[in-house]
């Protein structure tokens, strides 16, 4: 069984596939604790969920016609059955499977030959506080079809990302990108630290679902 808060259909908000629609399938529960953390809804113990089976899940992004399906959380990798769910999504050709883990969890168990998903990797900078959890060993085992996400609360955070960037040479490996704490550090002022930094390679992403929709609405 696996821990689910909610599933809906939207549009990608933000990612290699932003404005596409996916089916969301969101797990409850999270490791850490980010400052800036918008699902926190979902990681508390006492927050309502859903027992699903992986094949309940599965017929039901059949039953959507949507070929592209997110996991999220919370930290969906922490599921004891995820590798069981992933395993039975990467037999259908037909869908694309993205996971949007925090980047503190190993990703290798889930790292299969055929159609494996595609990882969406948080480095959790400074200004969340956690930090000290990123489990970098897993820039060994990406490519380009995975990326690696910053989110930036302030320029201190800007320039730790810069740093992580370069040490890692993650653009020549992965595609990257920059998010800004919503309300917290304007894209305008990001946008002036990527030109003043000649930052060749890596993409300023929006939270797209959260200026179409009110930013506190679940479902979206």
């Amino acid at each position: 069984m696996l821990e689910v808060v909610e599933t809906f259909v939207s549009i990608n908000g933000e990612g290699q596939k932003a404005g596409q629609l996916a089916c969301f399938i969101r797990m409850k529960g999270c490791n850490l604790n980010c400052t800036y953390c918008d699902t926190k809804w979902a990681n508390q113990e006492d927050t309502p969920f859903q027992n699903k089976t992986k094949e309940e899940l599965y017929e039901w992004v059949k039953e959507s016609g949507v070929k592209n399906v997110t996991i999220t959380g919370g930290e969906p990798l922490l599921q004891k059955e995820i590798g069981a769910l992933l395993e039975l999504f990467a037999k259908d050709d037909e869908l694309n499977v993205e996971i949007e883990t925090n980047g503190s969890v190993d990703i290798r168990p889930f790292l299969f030959e055929k159609n494996a998903p595609s990882f969406t990797l948080d480095y959790k900078l400074g200004g969340s506080k956690m930090d000290s959890f990123m489990l970098v060993e897993n820039y060994k085992y990406i490519s380009n079809k995975d990326t690696v996400k910053f989110v930036c609360k302030d320029e201190a955070d800007f320039y730790q990302a810069l740093s992580v960037i370069k040490k890692y040479q993650l653009t020549n490996i992965t595609k990257v990108y920059l998010s800004t704490a919503f309300g917290e550090l304007s894209p305008k002022d990001m946008v002036e630290l990527m030109k003043k930094e000649k930052l060749n390679g890596v993409h300023l992403q929006l939270q797209m679902h959260k200026y179409i929709w009110n930013p506190e609405k679940k479902g979206v």
